[in-house]
């Protein structure tokens, strides 16, 4: 398939990423992001309280406070808008929207804060 990445071995790549569990604790509209986004804070626990912005906007923001979300928190931070994005949440299409409109990626049960994904 024209769209399939080459293999990479495991711990080349995903054992490089620092991917964990937090909990968005406020979620608002950034109004200087080029495209409609939430500012969100979340709790990392012991790593902290860290601010992404993202395109979760096909939720309302009620439905994402105090949600688990899984985030990159080893990426470079990204300016979007007045805003410094330093963790990536990380998401799925939300269906039948645009791309890069999103939803994102929850644990079922009530995993631990700042827990790391394997």
């Amino acid at each position: 398939m024209a769209d399939e990445k080459s293999i990479v071995s495991k711990e080349d790549t995903f054992d490089k990423l620092e991917i964990r569990v937090g909990r968005v604790i406020s979620v608002e509209e950034e109004p200087t992001a080029p495209k409609k986004a939430y500012r969100l804070k979340i709790d990392f626990g012991k790593f902290g309280i860290k601010t992404s912005v993202g395109r979760f906007t096909h939720h309302p923001a009620e439905e994402i406070l105090n949600k688990l979300v899984l985030g990159v928190l080893n990426f470079e931070p990204r300016q979007i808008g007045n805003t410094t994005s330093e963790v990536l949440v990380l998401g799925v299409q939300y269906p039948k929207v645009d791309s890069g409109e999103a939803t994102f990626i929850t644990p079922i049960a009530d995993a631990k804060i700042g827990g790391k994904l394997f």
